[in-house]
């Protein structure tokens, strides 16, 4: 990563998908635009906690805000594959698994690696990907 980059903090993130406080929401709008920006996946696993848990928002929600965001601009978010596999190959929107597991899976989907896991509703999502 090259020392131009902006990084954008959950904050930033949250602002820009929910729009509620217009301003904020336009700032970002126009860092997006004007600068190469980054988001890391620990901020998109933030954003997606609190989406689901504070502002209430269904799985399904969740995850088409999250996909819509990543591809707002290529590069945007790091590892960008294995976040929209996460999300869009209906890993979070249809289970009940964590959205770090639905990452995993998303990263076993995106790079054909395999994940080591005792947890057996991720083995169950994994198929032929869990070891363990």
């Amino acid at each position: 990563m090259t020392s131009g980059k902006v990084m954008l903090d959950t904050n930033a993130v949250l602002r820009f998908i929910t729009n509620d406080d217009g301003e904020k929401s336009e700032a970002v709008a126009d860092l997006l635009s004007a600068a190469d920006c980054a988001v890391p996946v620990e901020v998109i696993a933030e954003a997606v906690y609190v989406l689901e848990k504070r502002y209430n928002h269904p799985r399904r929600l969740v995850a088409e805000a999250i996909k819509d965001f990543a591809g707002i601009k290529d590069g945007l978010v790091l590892h960008e594959k294995a976040v929209r596999c996460g999300c869009g190959c209906d890993a979070y929107a249809s289970s009940r698994l964590d959205f770090v597991d639905c990452l995993l899976v998303g990263y076993a989907d995106a790079c054909g690696c395999s994940v080591f896991t005792f947890d057996g509703n991720l083995r169950k999502r994994l198929g032929r990907k869990a070891h363990g």
